[in-house]
Parts: structure tokens; sequence; C-alpha cells
């Protein structure tokens, strides 16, 4: 009888530290689901943004901060230049975010103008698109001077035959026209005068595309002087507008 009471009590008090064991091993392994779940929401289906330039201006502001959908378009796998299937191709006029050719410190964001076959030009600050003037109501102008860059002589790869690449000036408000290759797409800023886009730094290829632009979650005025400007200086007519 001794050695079952012993037995019984040892059996007790192995159950008691399983208890105990018990809730952190639960915890642990929701903490880890809620991990793994996170790094997969923002990977594959949802992104945020925030907006630090001017050069989106008439569409997006300082202050901005974007919901991205990385599903519509397919995320990137990570450290690859594959992604995932996505349920729509990147449309024309969509804002678009993506890891610039140029510089890997940091996203940018703009709008999304050719397309694979498409061919461009812009003259005098009006765009076209297979040779046609594109209609571009979101498109902001500002008073600066017309003027060249010498990083915009990658333009010249993609000239179309009838123009004579020894002799392209190309400037900011005059370029092309140039067709884009397959696999690659053309983007520029809303503000054009005050963007630095496809046109210096040149095409984007499809796998830096990382998300469509879906809607503001919240704004508010960065360059204001009053406290707590974050909350005081809230812009709460942007919340949740879904930009053109």
């Amino acid at each position: 009888m001794g050695d079952q009471a012993r037995q019984a009590k040892g059996g007790q008090a192995k159950g008691e530290q399983t208890q105990k064991g018990g809730p952190w091993s639960e915890t642990l392994r929701s903490l880890g689901f809620a991990f793994v779940l996170f790094l997969i929401l923002r990977t594959f289906i949802l992104q945020t943004f925030y907006i630090t330039s001017g050069s989106m201006e008439g569409s997006l502001l300082v202050g901005d901060f974007l919901v991205v959908n990385r599903a519509a378009i397919g995320g990137r796998i990570p450290f690859t230049q594959m992604h995932v299937p996505g349920y729509s191709e990147p449309r024309l006029s969509d804002i678009i975010v993506f890891d610039p050719p140029h510089t890997d410190e940091f996203r940018l964001v703009k709008r999304l103008v050719g397309l694979p076959g498409d061919t461009l030009e812009m003259r005098e600050r009006v765009l076209y698109r297979n040779g046609q003037p594109q209609d571009e109501p979101f498109v902001k102008h500002v008073g600066e001077p017309d003027q060249g860059h010498p990083s915009m002589g990658w333009q010249r790869d993609h000239l179309l035959d009838t123009v004579d690449a020894a002799r392209y000036q190309p400037t900011r408000d005059t370029w092309g026209p140039i067709e884009i290759p397959e696999g690659h797409y053309f983007t520029l800023g809303d503000n054009r005068q005050m963007s630095l886009d496809s046109r210096y730094w040149g095409l984007l290829e499809e796998w830096r595309v990382e998300g469509r632009v879906a809607l503001i979650y919240w704004s508010y005025d960065r360059e204001s002087y009053r406290a707590f400007p974050f909350i005081t200086e809230a812009r709460w007519g942007r919340v949740g507008h879904r930009p053109d």
C-alpha cells in the first residue's frame, strides 16, 4: 500500500508539473504563430508605406500613411526576384510601390504610365502613349524651367529608329519617343517637375514591383510646428481615402 501511495503521489506531482508548464508552452506557440502570420501578411498580403517627399503631390501628400495591396500583383519572395501569383496584373495609372533599380536604401511610390510594348514620349510636359496624348487630371505642374540631365542618357538605347540617337538631347519636359521592352514598366511622379522617376533612373523591371496603393489610413501635416502634430494636425478628410 505504501508503494502504491507513493506512486500515486508521484503521478499527481508529475501531472501538476505538466499543468504548470502548459500555459507557458501554449503562450510561446501562440506568439510564434502570430509572428509567422504577421510575416506572411506583410510579405504577401498587405504592407504599409509612409510618404516623405512631394513627388506625388496632387495625389499623395507628405505625411500620408498608405496601405499597399501586395496580394493584387503578387508579393515578392524575400531576397529573390520571384513573385507569388497575384489576382491581377499592374494596370495603367496604378500608383505602385517598388524597389527602385538605382538604390537599395528605400522604396519609391510612383504612377505607372507605360506598359511593356508601349511607345512613350513627352512634348512640352504632355505625355503621349502610343502616339496619343494622355488625359492626366492628377498631374501637378510647377513653374520650374525645363532642363536636361546626364542621367537621362539611358533613353538612347530605347529610342525608335526614327530618332537620331547621336543628336538626341532629352529634357525633363521633352523626351522620346522610346519603346518599353517586355518585362519592364515606366513610372512618373504626379508632381512632374519635382519627381525623380523613370525619366532619370530608367525602366522598372517587373520583379521590382511590390504592390498597389490601396488607401490612406492616416495623414497629418508633418511640417507643422504645433505640439504632437501626428494628432493635432491630423488630416481627417484624407483618412480612408483611396487615391486615384
